[in-house]
């Protein structure tokens, strides 16, 4: 006798009402999935995979409505079914672990609080029994110090600990199904490693069956049992994993594989304009011998620990003596894991963060003794492009003003000037001039990173910050934005800080690279050098840590 799905979709169209008509955003959609199994949604942004999810545990926008076809969950048809019985189905039958912890977890409760939640509104368990879950489920996770960690709020906790903490939200209520919305696209390659590894582990004990959404084939085929790759609304191809990922049929499957980013993939940039390179595998960075554009010496960065006793403790070190340069013209990336530095050392080549102690030069003057008119110019050469353009751009702005506003603040031409500067810099990064009018809203998270380099751009810009600027996006917009980045270095002679947890994409597109662990520069040397033969056991780690680098490699070797 056959057995029967746990989760059965058949013919699936959603449509969203929009002040413009119906869209359809997804089509004919079906697929089954088994208990204890892992099936995995992949495609780039607008392709419909989270959407589908959303279907599943009818978690639609306020504008949408599943418009055809069926979804049967353990024996029930949820596509209909009323909002009492998909109370009851969700937490307990289907659990959820969404991308962003920051935006699905509440600031204002303990993440302990937020989970007891969880367990109670399910009566799986209350009071000193909920208490004592809460913290069994916390180092189920793997999250050290469970009990300390669970009076903690969500600011107060690594972003891999608040992935962690929304995967046990997710197995709270001990799941048939758990929806994995790309739930480790924004972490560090050995924290999403980790953390994935715990997910499988977690479920298989479990016996969950996993619908994983993410845009990452490698990825998927490493982690899923079969995959489901969607386009434009519609499954263009569906199988189990490893058949894809050595024999995709469909051009856009192909297109997904050849665009994910390894070491195979062919460098964007050349050598740079560094004339003189050694090696080195310390905090001592060799320099350019030109004179730089930027150059850090010894550089350290000390912020205090807050005590509740008399006892004076010791101040926590984010960067501990970094030593390096950039010039003009070049790619300098600095990779490592969640609390390595990197992003302070950002934020201190920024101004946003004074160096403790050591030396940031921008041109040859000193970056924390500026102030007034000096520090205005110093801000309208050095910009900023993070990671989240959702979140650094004004939900309540058309593009258009996002791209004056650096302008104006700098008091930058006149009205019809700074108007036609924004629409050059929108052609400039391929954008049409239609987009001017829009709000973030309207746009696609790739769309939006393009706004974002062309606000960093709107002054005369000679270095640009690029912070995770790539980390979030599917893996084809990601390459289009790479080979803008390239392209407008050539064209404008710009300097990138290329701060970055993936190093394959480091790997095409800087010219020199420094590895950071706890503060340190722990090895430092050109992409070749890094990546074709690393001296420290750390980039050794973050390279074995590349999601589908083994099935990448097996597959090559095959």
């Amino acid at each position: 006798m056959t057995q029967q799905p746990l989760l059965s979709v058949r013919d699936l169209a959603v449509t969203f009402t929009t002040p413009s008509g119906d869209f359809e955003a997804i089509r004919r959609v079906s697929f089954d999935l088994a208990a204890g199994e892992t099936l995995a949604i992949v495609g780039e942004s607008g392709s419909g995979k989270s959407t589908t999810a959303a279907s599943v545990n009818r978690l639609l926008a306020d504008n949408g409505r599943i418009s055809d076809g069926s979804i049967t969950f353990d024996g029930v048809p949820v596509h209909d079914a009323p909002e009492r019985t998909m109370t009851g189905i969700r937490g307990k039958g289907i659990g959820l672990v969404p991308q962003d912890p920051m935006s699905n977890l509440d600031p204002i409760h303990r993440v302990g609080t937020q989970i007891r939640e969880a367990l109670e509104v399910h009566g799986i368990a209350k009071g000193a029994a909920a208490r004592t879950r809460v913290v069994e489920l916390l180092e189920m996770v793997g999250i050290p110090e469970p009990e300390r960690r669970a009076r903690q709020y969500p600011h107060e906790l690594s972003g891999g600990m608040r992935q962690r903490v929304l995967i046990a939200m997710g197995l709270a209520c001990r799941p048939k199904l758990l929806i994995a919305d790309e739930p480790t696209s924004a972490l560090d390659v050995t924290v999403q490693r980790t953390i994935l590894d715990e997910l499988d582990r977690l479920t298989s004990e479990l016996g969950t069956a996993v619908l994983l959404i993410t845009h990452d084939l490698p990825l998927a085929a490493e982690r899923a049992d079969t995959i489901l790759v969607m386009y434009r609304g519609e499954v263009v191809e569906q199988g189990r994993a490893a058949g894809i990922l050595a024999r995709p049929e469909h051009d856009y499957t192909q297109r997904l594989l050849a665009a994910a980013p390894d070491f195979g993939s062919v460098r964007l940039v050349g050598d740079g304009p560094v004339t003189t390179a050694t090696r080195s595998t310390g905090p001592d960075i060799a320099v350019a011998a030109a004179e730089p554009l930027v150059r850090l010496t010894d550089v350290r960065k000390e912020y205090p620990i807050r005590s509740g006793g008399w006892r004076r403790q010791d101040p926590f070190v984010a960067v501990a003596g970094s030593t390096f340069d950039i010039a003009r013209g070049e790619t300098v990336a600095v990779v490592g894991g969640s609390g390595s530095g990197k992003s302070t050392t950002a934020k201190m080549v920024l101004a946003l963060e004074q160096q403790t102690s050591g030396s940031i030069t921008f041109a040859g003057a000193e970056v924390s003794g500026l102030r007034g008119a000096d520090l205005m110019r110093f801000r309208s050469r050095v910009q900023p492009v993070f990671q989240n353009p959702y979140g650094s751009l004004d939900a309540r702005w058309t593009v258009r003003r996002s791209i004056e506003e650096p302008m104006v603040l700098h008091g930058i031409g006149d009205a019809a000037s700074r108007r036609s500067r924004a629409l050059d810099l929108l052609d400039r990064v391929a954008l049409p001039a239609a987009t001017a009018d829009k709000l973030p809203n309207e746009m696609s998270g790739g769309q939006l990173q393009r706004v974002a380099i062309a606000r960093a751009l709107a002054l005369q810009t000679d270095l640009v910050v690029l912070d995770e600027a790539v980390s979030a996006l599917d893996v084809v917009v990601q390459e289009q934005i790479l080979e803008l980045l390239v392209e407008l270095q050539r064209e404008l002679g710009l300097a990138y800080l290329f701060i970055s947890h993936d190093l394959a994409v480091v790997r095409m597109v800087s010219h020199r690279v420094h590895v950071m662990d706890h503060g340190h520069v722990v090895e430092s040397g050109t992409p070749d050098e890094i990546f074709g033969a690393p001296q420290h056991e750390y980039t050794r780690t973050l390279l074995r840590a590349i999601p589908g680098a083994r099935v990448l490699d097996d597959d090559r070797a095959a």
